[in-house]
């Protein structure tokens, strides 16, 4: 039997579509378009598991729309800038432009391997100047709509990276990249004006129903609106007032401390003459400004001897700290303890011995009873000592409480928000340059346009740690464009997500002059498809979002989401392998020995099998997808990356499950190129007489049709391949089979050919060329089944007695309801659960149940 060549085959067919252009596309409103994307990677310079299940999925969708008869725009790029490239120069003495432009070669081919059916005429570099100019004129457009803002703020510094992090760049009170404590410092930063969006950022969430409700959730959340009270605290013995939002102002009659931040106005007046104040700020400013940070930092306070008057009662004083868990940055800079109510504030409270007063209580305890020891109570309740509001629920206190406070003149209803403005200043060199020059007399001034693009510098070293934009002797010297008299140039770099939050837009128009070409982009924004990590929920999906938004103010689109699906894959997870040493092993270096144990490969030396965890070179459970195309081409890889769970699930990789998708492929080769018995020709007319068998046989496929068109429609591509392997055992058993209902055979193949194409497409080319046919096969349209061969003849009937299923029936469709009855009640298994006895009613519900009642 001759096996299946996947070298010759999908190089063969990669030359082919890059010969014809296949896949490339422009503009036609005569056709429905699709708009298929994955996030793009960075140039690492390897491909690894987690892209071909990216890309594969992608892949899979495009080919199955432009089947279905889309015009399908399917590009790839590359997310190049970023500290990666700037730390390899530096450890290896290149320039982070070669370093990139290599590795996005080396990937470019890595990928070509796999068969996907991208546009790469439209591919794009984010460090290319004819890419990175464009969002320079983005910016200064922003400028002009009021989107962007300069000010000296606290940020976070990743001592590692020497660079400030956004909010949502900081993990668990580490830099999401180094991994290493951020810290705080006060620098004059970019701003943009995410804020300005928040409650539609949020409200619209409702409408991206082709997203995953854990993201819409995640993003919702990080968004935060809350609905609150802005409390004015008059300060005793002065004239000034302390401001505090709270989300529970219901909780007044709890309150017994008032917190404000390190970086608090008030704070730094007090520290001028307290040293041990100034002590404690300093300490607060090594701190993280993330939520994580804060939450598991131990909770510190230094007592300022102010004191503030409870705005319901002038003869309630209450102490004044300055706390290292209150953030300037977050609502006023300054918050009142409840500690019954908050266990961070009962944490401070215990610390320095503060009362702690229950205001809501269980419903079903009693209040005379309640007490808090070691835990808040957080949950809904009753209201107990709080005057006016005692034996309210806490909803109903809340609305009293905002109406006394208002009637008090002490505070006033207001709506805040947790998400706070996108810093974008980086102090690193391998990024997108600000377009802006710092001029002594004109201020802030923005480079001219037919200036742009503001280009990086080729001639920077990295012997120094920090920005090499800052000390390099020529770059950042320039003269001012309004006055002409010398100035420099902004030396920060954008985030790297500045990039990423608008190269979807790029791809619609990728030579455009203007970046962007308003008709190209509304014909084909929005995303339709877009496939990627979770990880990125909030990161790159929300900043992307407020970018269309702003994109769209200034003028660029016309649309506002910039996805209208999201699918979001799971990990791929690979086995642990340690030897005796505890030194990790790489999935490759090891065998199993006959009797089933694991050893290394090459001195047969114990390995220790640990858990199956996402793969990650730290643990070298990798494998490398090269080895695996290699070995047994792409199409293998593909379909197992398909096989085994449905797309948003984890992923377990065995050596078994890729190579029984490899036997499959080479099966399937077989069945089709060496037939027992030849088939109808092609295109010959289907004979008058076929037997029951192929009959039935073509009414398998055509289910099969109607089924993997609908599982491809909702991504349920593992479900896909079990009805094709299906089929295909299906089909495999008439091989053979001669005379008129070799036509059906023929058909089959035909139809199982073009059902597995968008996901083994080398292939199924192949074999369609096998079959006789000149077309090429991505030019062939998808199949629709016969309606008429989709109709049960029978159907499956349970039985149920008193609710209970005994049995079930399989009856010809539409059988008289007395008929169904009789056969119920002949059943053996019914007739046992009746012991003997009638039933005392029969309900038959046509083509549906039989319900008993005994």
């Amino acid at each position: 039997m001759a096996r299946y060549n996947f070298k010759e085959t999908e190089s063969k067919w990669q030359s082919f579509w890059e010969k014809n252009e296949t896949f490339k596309v422009t503009e036609d409103p005569t056709k429905k378009k699709y708009y298929v994307l994955e996030m793009f990677p960075y140039p690492s310079g390897r491909i690894h598991m987690g892209h071909v299940r990216n890309y594969t999925l992608g892949d899979v969708v495009a080919r199955y729309k432009k089947a279905s008869g889309f015009n399908v725009l399917h590009p790839m790029g590359w997310d190049a800038f970023g500290l990666p490239a700037e730390n390899a120069a530096m450890d290896a003495g290149v320039h982070p432009g070669e370093w990139t432009y290599k590795n996005i070669a080396d990937m470019r081919a890595q990928l070509k391997t796999m068969g996907l059916s991208y546009d790469w005429d439209r591919e794009v570099a984010t460090c290319d100047p004819d890419y990175y100019q464009h969002e320079q004129k983005m910016f200064l457009d922003f400028l002009k709509n009021d989107l962007v803002y300069r000010k000296e703020s606290w940020v976070n510094w990743d001592p590692v990276e020497n660079t400030v992090l956004a909010n949502e760049q900081v993990v668990d009170g580490c830099g999401w990249r180094s991994g290493v404590p951020v810290e705080r410092r006060k620098l004059n930063q970019w701003f943009l004006k995410i804020t300005d969006f928040a409650e539609d950022l949020r409200v619209a969430l409702k409408d991206l129903d082709r997203w995953p409700d854990k993201v819409r959730i995640m993003q919702e959340n990080w968004i935060g609106r809350s609905e609150g009270m802005r409390l004015a605290w008059k300060l005793a013995d002065r004239d000034d007032s302390i401001e505090v939002y709270t989300t529970r102002p219901d909780t007044l009659y709890g309150a017994s401390f008032i917190a404000i931040s390190a970086n608090h106005p008030l704070a730094a007046e007090i520290a001028e003459n307290n040293t041990d104040l100034q002590a404690f700020i300093e300490e607060c400013n090594k701190m993280g400004t993330s939520e994580e940070a804060i939450e598991k930092a131990e909770k510190k306070g230094i007592n300022t001897g102010l004191k503030v008057k409870h705005p319901l009662d002038d003869s309630w004083e209450l102490p004044v700290y300055v706390a290292n868990f209150v953030l300037m940055e977050y609502g006023t800079g300054a918050v009142f303890g409840c500690p019954s109510g908050d266990q961070r504030d009962l944490d401070f409270a215990r610390k320095y011995g503060l009362p702690v007063v229950p205001v809501v209580c269980p419903k079903d305890v009693d209040p005379a009873e309640f007490t808090i020891e070691n835990k808040a109570f957080t949950d809904d309740g009753v209201m107990i000592n709080s005057d006016f509001m005692t034996g309210m629920t806490v909803a109903e206190a809340k609305e009293a409480i905002f109406a006394k406070c208002a009637e008090l003149g002490v505070g006033e209803k207001e709506v805040n928000y947790r998400l706070r403005d996108w810093g974008v200043s980086r102090q690193r060199y391998w990024g997108c340059p600000i377009p802006v020059i710092h001029c002594d007399d004109c201020g802030i001034v923005e480079v001219p346009a037919d200036q742009l693009p503001v280009e990086l510098p080729k001639d920077v070293d990295f012997d120094t740690p920090g920005n090499p934009l800052d000390r390099h002797p020529t770059w950042k010297n320039v003269d001012c464009p309004c006055c002409g008299k010398p100035a420099q140039r902004e030396t920060d770099t954008f985030d790297t997500f500045f990039e990423s939050s608008w190269y979807f837009a790029r791809y619609c128009s990728p030579k455009s002059e203007n970046g962007i070409d308003k008709a190209a982009a509304d014909y084909w924004m929005s995303v339709d498809q877009y496939i990627g990590g979770v990880e990125h929920a909030v990161l790159h999906l929300l900043y992307s979002r407020f970018f269309t938004r702003a994109l769209k103010k200034c003028g660029y689109l016309s649309a506002e989401e910039p996805f209208a699906g999201l699918l979001t894959q799971g990990m791929i997870c690979h086995e642990t392998y340690k030897d005796a040493d505890g030194k990790w092993v790489m999935p490759s270096e090891t065998v199993q020995t006959e009797d089933g144990k694991t050893v290394h490969r090459d001195d047969g030396r114990p390995v220790e099998v640990g858990p199956s965890i996402k793969m990650s070179k730290s643990k070298k459970n990798v494998v490398d997808p090269e080895m695996i195309i290699a070995t047994y081409g792409a199409d293998t890889a593909r379909l197992f990356m398909l096989s085994d769970s449905p797309p948003e699930r984890d992923l377990e990789w065995t050596d078994s499950g890729v190579d029984g998708a490899w036997r499959y492929l080479n099966r399937l080769w077989r069945l089709i190129t060496e037939p027992k018995a030849p088939y109808a020709g092609v295109g010959s007319p289907q004979p008058a007489n076929l037997s029951a068998d192929a009959q039935k046989v073509r009414s398998t496929v055509h289910k099969t049709i109607d089924a993997v068109t609908d599982d491809l429609g909702k991504f349920h591509f593992n479900k896909a391949v079990a009805r094709l392997r299906e089929l295909t055992n299906t089909l495999g058993a008439l091989d053979g089979v001669e005379g008129d209902d070799s036509w059906v055979l023929r058909e089959g193949y035909e139809y199982l050919v073009r059902l597995i194409a968008p996901m083994t497409p080398h292939i199924a080319a192949e074999l369609w060329a096998e079959l006789g046919h000149d077309s090429t096969l991505c030019d062939v349209a998808w199949p629709v089944a016969d309606k008429a061969l989709l109709v049960e003849d029978n159907v499956i009937l349970p039985i149920q007695i008193n609710g209970k299923r005994r049995d079930q029936l399989e009856v010809p469709k539409d059988m008289d309801k007395g008929e169904v009855e009789k056969l119920a009640l002949a059943s053996d298994k019914v007739q046992a659960a009746l012991e003997g006895k009638a039933p005392k009613k029969v309900i038959v519900v046509p083509n549906r149940i039989v319900n008993i009642v005994a």
